[in-house]
C-alpha cells in the first residue's frame, strides 16, 4: 500500500524551456558558447540528465552549409527532373548530391533517401530563415554532413561548459507518408536513446508487451519542435527536463527501418 501510495504522489512532469535571444548564426559559431552564454545571462539552471534540443537550421548555419545557387552547374539528370517537377535545376543538382537514392517525384516535390539513411522531401534543403536581404532566394541551406557527429561535438562542449551530463537532439521538420503536416523528427543524436524497447515489460494488467519500441527521440523532437515554431519564432534551442528513459549511447540509425520493412518504399 505505501509503495501504491509513493506511485500515486510521484510528480511525473516533462518541460520544454525556449533558450531566448540566440542570434542570428553565422558559419564558424560555437553554438555550445552560445548556449552556454544565453542560460547565464537568462538565469537557467541546467541540471544533470537535462537534454537540448536544436533545430537543424542553426548547426547548418553554424557548419558552413549554406550555398549559393550561381555557384551550382546542372547536370543533364537535374535538368530532366526539373523540368517534371518544376524545381530549379540548380537546386535539383543539390538534391542529387545529397541523396542516396531518388524515391518519388512530382510537379513541386522530390522525394529521396538522404545520404543519411532517413527518407524526407527535397533532401531537406531549405530557403527558409536561411538568409537575409535582396539575393535571398539564391542561398539554400543543406543538412549537416553528419547530424549525429555534429550532437556530439556540441554535447561534449556543453558537458564541459555546465558540468554535467547531458544529451543533445539535432531536429528537422519532415513530413510523414500517412498524414499531412510537418513534425519535428530527429535527425541527430547523441547521449540519449533515439529508440527505447519495451518489449517483456508488463501493461497496467500483467500483459508481456511483445511489439513495443519507442521512437522517444521523435517524440521529443515533436514536443520541442512545437515550442521552437515554424516561422519567425527566433527560438532554435529548447532545454528539456523530465526526459522519462535512461540516458544512454545512439545514433540516428537506431530509427531507420530497414528498406525490406518498408512498406511505403
Amino acid at each position: 500500500m505505501y509503495q501504491e501510495k509513493e506511485k500515486l504522489n510521484k510528480l511525473h512532469q516533462l518541460t520544454f524551456t525556449a533558450i531566448n535571444q540566440i542570434p542570428i548564426i553565422k558559419s564558424g559559431d560555437d553554438l555550445a558558447q552560445i548556449i552556454y552564454s544565453k542560460c547565464q545571462d537568462q538565469q537557467i539552471q541546467v541540471e544533470d540528465g537535462d537534454l537540448f534540443v536544436l533545430a537543424q537550421k542553426i548547426v547548418s548555419k553554424a557548419e558552413g552549409r549554406l550555398v549559393d545557387l550561381r555557384c551550382v552547374s546542372p547536370g543533364n539528370k537535374a535538368k530532366k527532373i526539373a523540368r517534371k517537377t518544376l524545381k530549379d535545376p540548380r537546386l535539383v543538382e543539390l538534391i542529387l548530391q545529397e541523396s542516396k537514392q531518388i524515391l518519388r517525384i512530382r510537379k513541386g516535390l522530390i522525394i529521396v533517401e538522404h545520404k543519411n539513411g532517413f527518407v524526407c522531401a527535397n533532401a531537406g534543403i531549405d530557403h527558409s530563415n536561411s538568409i537575409d536581404g535582396p539575393d535571398a532566394e539564391q542561398f539554400v541551406l543543406l543538412l549537416p554532413e553528419d547530424p549525429d557527429y555534429s550532437a556530439k561535438r556540441i554535447r561534449d562542449k556543453l558537458e564541459k561548459l555546465f558540468n554535467i551530463k547531458t544529451g543533445v537532439l539535432i531536429i528537422d521538420s519532415h513530413g510523414r507518408a500517412w498524414r499531412n503536416g510537418t513534425v519535428g523528427t530527429a535527425i541527430g543524436i547523441s547521449g540519449l536513446p533515439g529508440l527505447v524497447d519495451l518489449r517483456g515489460q508488463s501493461d497496467l494488467f500483467g500483459y508481456k508487451l511483445r511489439a513495443t519500441l519507442v521512437g522517444a527521440a521523435d517524440e521529443l523532437a515533436a514536443g520541442a519542435s512545437l515550442l521552437m515554431g515554424q516561422a519567425n519564432e527566433s527560438l532554435p534551442c529548447i532545454l528539456v527536463r523530465g526526459f522519462p528513459y535512461p540516458l544512454r549511447e545512439s545514433s540516428l540509425s537506431e530509427l531507420i527501418r530497414k528498406k525490406e520493412l518498408d512498406l511505403f518504399r
